[in-house]
């Protein structure tokens, strides 16, 4: 199965050059996954690439810093700030990244899309994409 993932462009530039090797989030998808479309949020609203899980961390905010700070493509300060008030968050490992060549339009894909808030899954949101 796979999911579709909004990420602020500047984390996937940071995916993209490899110094960002953790996708973090605040929840996680209830389904196996094994791959995660990228959605590169506004301006550039397309789907922009495909990462492959190595692995999921679930601990405390403090715990995934230590951990993963060396390639986690973010400040310490936006960090924290992004789970400020949680207990628990995750880390997505991207065992391997690949760019689209030809970026796709979700908005050409289904008239109805809305990106979602974080993560939806792929079936639900373009059904015609599926295959991917």
């Amino acid at each position: 199965m796979s999911v579709l993932l909004s990420i602020k462009p500047k984390y996937v530039k940071e995916i993209e050059n490899g110094s960002k090797m953790y996708e973090f989030r605040k929840s996680i998808f209830k389904k196996e996954i094994n791959e995660i479309l990228v959605y590169a949020s506004a301006p550039v609203k397309k789907i922009v690439g495909k990462i492959y899980i190595e692995n999921v961390i679930e601990a405390t905010p403090q715990y995934l810093w230590a951990k993963c700070k060396q390639y986690a493509g973010i400040n310490e300060k936006d960090f924290f700030e992004y789970f400020n008030g949680k207990s628990k968050g995750y880390a997505i490992k991207i065992k391997k990244y690949e760019i689209f060549n030809k970026p796709i339009n979700p908005y050409k894909e289904n008239s109805n899309f809305t990106a979602p808030q974080s993560f939806a899954y792929l079936a639900n949101v373009l059904p015609k994409l599926s295959y991917i």
